[in-house]
């Protein structure tokens, strides 16, 4: 049997996002992609505006990227280019990812794609509760031509409903999930080589893009308020922010005029991830906005206390008082009272840090996650292609 004519029988799934780049949504999105079965489906990345490095962490075989250099505003050129991609492609799955991309159901459904799915893991900043009328009525009006609309935690899944109107038949939740094999607790005593820290400090650390819902600028001032009520501990206080963004330069002007330089470590987007949080004491949170967090899973199954903002999904994974802590959001004064409880009660560390870990096993697993995207895929597929010529994923010699 000729496996070329096999490949092209498994069906693709065409995953649309803003842009190809570090970020919690974007490295499960991959973790997906390398982990799904290849004989259950093929799969492309569409950026709409580029792909950068990131995608060098895309190792399954045969995926294709494509970057569409949209520019701001309507663009309707880049409707264009997006149309005539799929008719080229011919996906069975449009997988858009948030608001940035839920525009381009209608194309796909010109091009022909006969599943279409929207995923929320997250909102804006400048509209953390989801509340602005414009993105409401794009959301609307985009509805009718999705198959399904998930969201990542119960919050954002009840938000859809609430807010949206997105009916039960279209509506899922689809939880995050965690390698933790990769994402482990440190072994031993383990050096701090990639922070370049001293064994005898206490490390507060975050991972995360440098964007405005973040917030990564109130950490800091949590930060600087944490040293000034710990004068003992002082000394031995490290932040580490890791993390690619447009507000990376500021939020390290904002360190240096703050006099942090050699306390505050902003190293930019990192491939070691892992092994940082094992150099790491405690896990911060200052999201103003959040879907199921990644960041915090990843903390949590390397056996770290998370402290984090009461925002979208972060209860959720936070169980407070047992594997960390939640505090308002955009209240430095509340996160450095928060911090300040595990910086000087290491047992009180371990103790969240270990319950942490075993809750990932437990809730957060990647292979429940992966299936699960398979899942939804598999139920559509079958739903939209029951009455119809199934469609043909590659041009027949």
């Amino acid at each position: 049997m000729n496996m070329v004519n096999d490949t092209c029988k498994v069906p693709l799934v065409v995953h649309l996002v803003y842009r190809l780049d570090f970020g919690g949504l974007e490295n499960l999105m991959v973790e997906r992609i390398n982990r799904m079965p290849p004989n259950a489906y093929r799969h492309a990345v569409v950026a709409l505006t580029e792909c950068t490095d990131f995608a060098q962490r895309i190792t399954k075989p045969g995926v294709t990227l494509h970057a569409l250099h949209k520019q701001p505003g309507i663009s309707l050129s880049t409707h264009v280019a997006l149309w005539k991609l799929l008719r080229d492609l011919k996906p069975a799955v449009l997988h858009t990812y948030n608001l940035a991309a839920a525009e381009y159901a209608p194309v796909a459904m010109l091009a022909g794609v006969p599943v279409r799915i929207n995923g929320a893991h997250g909102r804006d900043a400048r509209d953390p509760d989801g509340r602005n009328p414009r993105h409401r009525l794009l959301r609307r009006l985009t509805l009718p031509f999705y198959d399904c609309c998930y969201g990542n935690s119960a919050d954002l899944v009840a938000w859809n409903r609430n807010f949206i109107g997105v009916p039960e038949h279209k509506s899922r939740l689809l939880g995050n999930g965690i390698d933790t094999e990769r994402f482990h607790p440190p072994g031993g005593a383990d050096a701090r080589a990639l922070t370049g820290f001293g064994s005898d400090c206490i490390v507060i650390g975050t991972v995360g893009r440098i964007q405005d819902v973040k917030d990564h600028g109130a950490l800091v001032d949590a930060f600087i308020l944490l040293r000034n009520r710990l004068p003992a501990q002082r000394a031995q206080l490290r932040l580490a922010i890791v993390g690619e963004g447009p507000l990376l330069a500021d939020l390290r002007a904002k360190v240096d005029r703050a006099g942090l330089a050699g306390q505050v470590w902003l190293p930019g987007a990192r491939g070691d991830v892992a092994g940082i949080l094992r150099e790491l004491d405690i896990f911060a949170m200052s999201s103003l906005a959040e879907g199921t967090p990644g960041s915090a899973l990843e903390a949590m199954a390397s056996a770290l206390p998370v402290v984090g903002t009461r925002v979208g999904g972060i209860p959720e994974v936070i169980k407070a008082g047992v594997t960390g802590a939640l505090v308002a959001p955009a209240d430095p004064d509340a996160m450095a009272t928060a911090l300040a409880a595990y910086v000087l009660d290491a047992q009180l560390r371990a103790r969240h840090g270990a319950a942490g870990r075993e809750r990932t096993l437990r809730k957060y697993n990647m292979p429940a996650m992966v299936a699960a995207y398979q899942s939804m895929y598999d139920t559509l597929c079958e739903r939209k292609t029951k009455f119809r010529k199934p469609i043909k994923s590659c041009v027949e010699s």
